[in-house]
């Protein structure tokens, strides 16, 4: 075997990293190009991720200098595969017991949108897109991800594609819509190995259709998602009929203030700087939803009295509820309140940072049109936001949560997600804290992304040269 050509080694730890994806590539040139594309990656973000700046030259001259042009070659016209560099980069993040999936944490599917001009570029159209929150021009993918409280990171990553791109438009067979798409992502996470999770966690979007909701259902796959105020089922006018109106209900018959909360339960929130939130939960009860139904509705709110729209969230699961008849049928273990806001909590972190961290790396900077070069970006996207968890591994705040304490003695919390039984039925043994995610500016994430380019610091290439020191979120 001819013995391989050593190529010019990425600065200190993310060498170490590079160098486990090595057997992937066939060429120097590869090898080459992956380490300069990290590194261009994970440069300071006062800068867009062009090509031309991922290799430090000119925008438009410098596009004809030999480090730019290896780079279009290597995510253009390069023979390697993204989906083996994807299944080595999660696999490498499962190994490590820092930062390996255990049975309390969730996975976790999100979909964002990024502006795109133009018509030529693979899967571009106008929609909705999420990193702008309005209907524009541009491209939309659907991401699953691995979350607990101590990180969260991308599993796989998939584009959605508007339906002018096909001849058949909606009833062509090969176009998705984005809850099927989700539903190929959670297959897949089911495949992998060593990747246990307490439930599903999705926002309204994929809460609100039923054929998503039910093959999950079927296939007896725990979950936690969203659903709208207005959800609704049929009723008579003098009946409750949406989940509003279930959280309405209680209030109106049972809620007297703090101090005689009546069905409602509180929840406190402690987050790692200090802050703490309060919040209330609520069993409620309404159509098809119940304690002793395969679905239970959970509302979370800061004011039961009002129930203001930015802060209320209606849920829906089919965890069992703690003493129910379920219980005894389901494979579930059960969830109490705190485990299913915990839970959802997760999805909610992930909302507030991972766009932010997304963008400080270049996600939708990409000036490529075709579908394999935009995937490939993607995952090398993934790459850097992965090599960010693994550099901070030695942070001395690594893995050490905020809290979610169910403040309500008549609910003892049963904190049914035991990293032991991977969420299967057990006994249930009390306990007071449950841990929930909160995140601040300074997110453990933001802050290994913020102290990245201090990895590349002592090269040319102006990229970090020293870890973080300190994390907190």
């Amino acid at each position: 075997m001819t013995r391989r050509l050593p190529v010019e080694p990425a600065p200190g730890p993310l060498e170490d990293y590079a160098a486990r994806f090595d057997y992937l590539f066939t060429s120097r040139a590869q090898r080459e190009g992956f380490r300069r594309y990290l590194e261009g990656l994970l440069l300071a973000d006062e800068r867009n991720k062009t090509l031309t700046a991922l290799a430090n030259t000119e925008p438009v001259t410098g596009a004809q200098r030999k480090e730019a042009q290896s780079l279009q070659w290597f995510l253009t016209e390069s023979s390697w595969d993204p989906q083996q560099i994807n299944r080595r980069r999660v696999e490498l993040m499962l190994e490590d017991s820092d930062t390996a999936a255990h049975n309390g944490g969730a996975l976790v599917i999100d979909e964002t949108g990024d502006r795109k001009d133009g018509k030529a570029t693979a899967h571009v159209g106008k929609q909705y897109l999420g990193g702008i929150g309005k209907v524009d021009n541009g491209v939309v993918s659907v991401s699953s991800l691995y979350a607990d409280e101590r990180l969260y990171y991308p599993l796989e990553v998939e584009p959605y594609t508007p339906e002018h791109h096909f001849e058949g438009g909606k009833k062509d067979p090969q176009f998705r819509t984005k809850p099927q798409i989700a539903w190929q992502l959670v297959e897949g996470a089911l495949e992998m190995e060593q990747l246990p999770f307490r439930a599903v966690v999705a926002d309204s979007l994929y809460g609100e259709n039923l054929g998503f909701r039910e093959i999950v259902l079927d296939r007896e796959i725990p979950y936690v998602m969203a659903l709208r105020p207005s959800h609704a089922w049929l009723a008579f006018p003098d009946q409750v009929g949406n989940v509003w109106e279930a959280a309405l209900f209680s209030t109106v018959s049972s809620w007297g203030g703090p101090q005689e909360p009546g069905e409602w339960v509180r929840l406190e929130r402690t987050f790692r700087d200090g802050r703490v939130e309060r919040w209330w939960a609520l069993e409620a009860k309404g159509g098809p939803y119940g304690p002793e139904r395969s679905e239970r509705l959970v509302v979370l709110t800061t004011d039961p009295a009002t129930l203001p729209e930015r802060s209320t969230s209606y849920l829906v699961t089919n965890l069992p509820a703690p003493d129910s008849e379920r219980t005894q049928s389901s494979p579930h273990s059960a969830a109490d309140l705190a485990e299913v806001a915990r839970l959802y909590a997760l999805r909610s972190w992930i909302e507030q940072s991972y766009k932010q961290v997304k963008n400080s790396l270049g996600w939708a900077h990409y000036q490529v049109r075709k579908d394999l070069s935009i995937g490939r970006h993607w995952q090398l996207v993934c790459c850097a936001f992965s090599f960010c968890w693994w550099a901070c591994r030695e942070c001395e705040d690594f893995g050490s949560p905020p809290v979610v304490v169910l403040k309500d003695n008549e609910h003892p919390s049963s904190r049914a997600a035991d990293e032991a039984d991977g969420g299967k039925k057990k006994g249930q043994d009390a306990e007071a804290a449950v841990v929930g995610p909160g995140t601040t500016e300074g997110a453990l994430v933001a802050t290994a992304i913020r102290n990245a380019p201090a990895l590349l610091e002592s090269v040319l290439r102006g990229g970090p040269a020293e870890g973080a020191t300190e994390v907190a979120r």
